[in-house]
């Protein structure tokens, strides 16, 4: 039987993906799994409250809201490596080595994201083996998470539901680990540019 820490992940890998149209249709598939997956019943009150309000919303509107939050801005995009690194160069061998410690676990993930896509990285820790580099690619995964978090307001629909990962599966980072990370991260020097960027 699944626990219930991996049971949260795999729900927020769910949760945190981008909406597909097929997306409000699949509440009572996911609603099965934390029956069938959480025992404790404080967990699973809290886990079903803070997904639901995000079923409430047309499709359309939900699919603005989750690009608005999470395409459009630094500081709660769902790239790992992004808050880890900003725009710094090492971002690729970054990236390289995700991809490494993934495919060495035997782990397909679906889709063209990359190697460093949060939702992608929860299934990967719901479905692998508790070990170092499990413990270490956590506290990785749950210093963005926390940033996230840090930079959403309070009444925004998906904060309630990733606060879970935090309250049932992440430790929070200490405040010596968040400043060592943040000493990494670069900033998009775009005022310097002589040319404005153009897209087509």
């Amino acid at each position: 039987m699944i626990n219930e820490k991996k049971a949260v992940l795999a729900i927020m890998a769910r949760i945190m993906d981008y909406p597909e149209e097929t997306f409000l249709e699949a509440r009572t598939s996911i609603e099965s799994f934390i029956h069938e997956t959480i025992p404790t019943k404080e967990i699973k009150r809290e886990v079903l409250e803070r997904i639901s309000p995000l079923y409430t919303l047309p499709i359309k509107d939900l699919q603005e809201l989750y690009v608005n939050t999470f395409d459009h801005k630094e500081k709660t995009n769902l790239y790992l490596t992004a808050h880890e690194l900003g725009d710094s160069r090492k971002r690729g061998f970054a990236l390289i080595q995700l991809q490494k410690l993934i495919s060495e676990e035997g782990f397909k993930p679906l889709g063209k994201e990359l190697a460093d896509y949060l939702p992608m990285l929860l299934e990967f820790l719901a479905v692998t083996e508790e070990d170092e580099r499990f413990d270490k690619l956590s506290r990785r995964v749950a210093y963005a998470v926390n940033r996230i978090l840090n930079n959403l307001p309070d009444e925004h629909l998906y904060k309630k539901a990733i606060e879970l990962l935090m309250m049932y599966v992440f430790e929070t980072p200490g405040k010596e680990e968040i400043s060592n990370l943040e000493m990494l991260r670069e900033q998009a020097d775009l005022d310097e540019l002589p040319y404005p960027l153009m897209y087509r």
